[in-house]
């Protein structure tokens, strides 16, 4: 490195005392060798903390490691957990509702059912950076608590109206929902090491499976005791999953604390050692101020643009089957509408045992990216199966295994908590994401043409080649954080001893590019 890195960890005991003056704390070489002035408002939310304890003497060892994420694991991860799966439930919902008479009572001819599903991801696409704003800008708990209930109102409101008002409804719906993901995202990136980011994303994630098993559960009980009912099966599929959203909202509105430092379920000692947890990660908990020049650097990334486009076309598949999986049973398979709710279960469990144990081989197997690819291998063999194997057994054995698929989408949203660093670059780069997974989704129910059922050729080979696409891209993301980190490397072999960074110089709120010790998850 041509320049030292100018240490000023002397006037850091002054730190966030005077934002009028806003001082440069420090002056560094960045990893592309771009000189950067650091000030105070500049800094991570955790740099405070962690300046106003740093005379405490609290030492992180291997025991206290474990035991704080014993801790984090047992209070945080079951409630992520349980909101992902209500999350997916709400999109399986029309799915369900479309063999209970959905489509019948409200009249749906032709392509007009797969509006519901694709008009949900038109509302998520539109309002997914403003919600990602707000995320930034309020505390993250509490905002996407409120989300989450005003998301349950509207969704049991879904058993009121007549087509039209049912395809606004569902693009509200998208908006609402809009905000889980990146909360998400930045929830793991507070709490979690970077090597332990993977296998939690993998958690919450996959309780999509969970989702799955007790949505279907929950329809094949009402459809089977429908007669007892005064309403419809497909009205109560809305109602009943909608009411215990409302009910999740409330637990994570008062549950789940918006940063580590105000944790009601940690002593003053275990905030600390959370915050020193951390520091490997070179994030902290985010800056509430929006930086332009972190947002025009996401937006100048390439990978950037390679998890936009992953997200987009591996999406397609997923939203066509996420509306039609059910149709297809009944449909295709010739499976009963009792039958056809139970058969997707199944897929659920596949999701769940699939997706969290490739994620756990990384305590053996390092390497998330690799892992990722090879789950995505096994997902285009699988689509391959659904599209071309000449029995049904055959095809329905692809259906099931597709549902390991998500890996390779875990893995990225992992990587955005893990390899993704500056606070707006981090949303910026988010959303983005998640507008490719909403056009994704958009996409997909449109490629199950209404006079193709119930085999839907065309879109079934829509389904293999985006897979095979995705697998390339994911190829290409794992060779460029490799590259880039033997470059780092060989950059910093070079540094004079010297050189010494100022104090708690991992909050300083800088992206990957700009710090030069930061090195992407492989």
């Amino acid at each position: 490195m041509s320049e030292k890195l100018v240490s000023s960890s002397t006037n850091s005991d002054n730190f966030l005392n005077d934002d009028e003056k806003n001082p440069v704390i420090t002056t560094i070489l960045s990893a592309d060798n771009e000189v950067i002035q650091l000030t105070e408002k500049d800094a991570d939310q955790a740099l405070k903390y962690a300046l106003a304890h740093k005379d405490d003497g609290y030492q992180i060892d291997e025991a206290s490691n474990r035991r704080i994420l014993r801790k984090i694991d047992t209070f945080l991860l079951p409630i992520m957990c349980l909101l992902y799966c209500f999350q997916f439930m709400d999109k399986l919902t029309t799915s369900y509702s479309a063999i209970l008479g959905l489509r019948t009572e409200l009249h749906m001819k032709g392509d007009m059912y797969s509006w519901t599903s694709s008009c949900f991801y038109l509302g998520y696409l539109v309002f997914e950076f403003p919600a990602s704003v707000l995320l930034q800008r309020f505390p993250v708990a509490k905002t996407v608590s409120t989300f989450i209930i005003l998301w349950g109102m509207i969704l049991a409101l879904n058993a009121v109206p007549q087509y039209a008002g049912l395809i606004a409804l569902r693009t509200i719906l998208g908006m609402l929902e809009s905000a889980v993901t990146p909360a998400f995202a930045i929830i793991t990136s507070q709490w979690y090491k970077k090597e332990e980011q993977f296998l939690r994303t993998s958690w919450w994630f996959a309780s999509n499976g969970i989702g799955t098993i007790l949505g279907s559960a929950i329809s094949y009980g009402l459809y089977t005791h429908q007669h007892s009912y005064s309403l419809p099966a497909w009205k109560l599929v809305f109602i009943v999953t909608g009411v215990l959203t409302i009910f999740l909202g409330f637990i994570i509105l008062f549950h789940v604390p918006d940063t580590p430092t105000q944790a009601w379920f940690l002593n003053e000692e275990e905030k600390v050692l959370v915050v020193e947890r951390i520091r490997s990660n070179q994030q902290g908990f985010g800056n509430k101020r929006f930086k332009k020049k972190q947002f025009i650097e996401a937006l100048t990334d390439h990978r950037t643009w390679l998890f936009f486009f992953f997200a987009l076309i591996g999406n397609i598949p997923n939203g066509g089957l996420l509306g039609f999986g059910t149709i297809l049973l009944n449909g295709q398979f010739k499976f009963s509408t009792s039958k056809s709710l139970l058969m997707g279960m199944p897929s659920g469990a596949v999701e769940i045992v699939g997706c969290v144990l490739l994620a756990w081989t990384t305590r053996f197997f390092k390497s998330r990216m690799l892992i990722a690819i090879f789950a995505t291998v096994l997902s285009v063999i699988a689509q391959c199966l659904l599209a071309f194997a000449p029995t049904n057994q055959g095809k329905l054995a692809g259906y099931y295994l597709n549902s390991i698929g998500p890996v390779g989408f875990i893995c990225i949203i992992s990587q955005i908590s893990s390899s993704v660093a500056g606070h707006t670059k981090k949303i910026t780069v988010n959303s983005l994401l998640l507008i490719g997974y909403c056009v994704g989704n958009l996409i997909g129910p449109q490629t199950f043409v209404a006079k193709e059922a119930p085999d839907y050729r065309s879109a079934k080979i829509t389904i293999v080649v985006c897979g095979f696409l995705d697998l390339f891209i994911l190829i290409a993301i794992c060779i460029s954080y490799f590259l880039d980190n033997k470059r780092r490397d060989a950059r910093s072999g070079k540094e004079e001893k010297t050189d010494e960074l100022f104090e708690n110089f991992e909050f300083a709120d800088l992206t990957d590019k700009e710090n030069p010790r930061f090195r992407y998850a492989l």
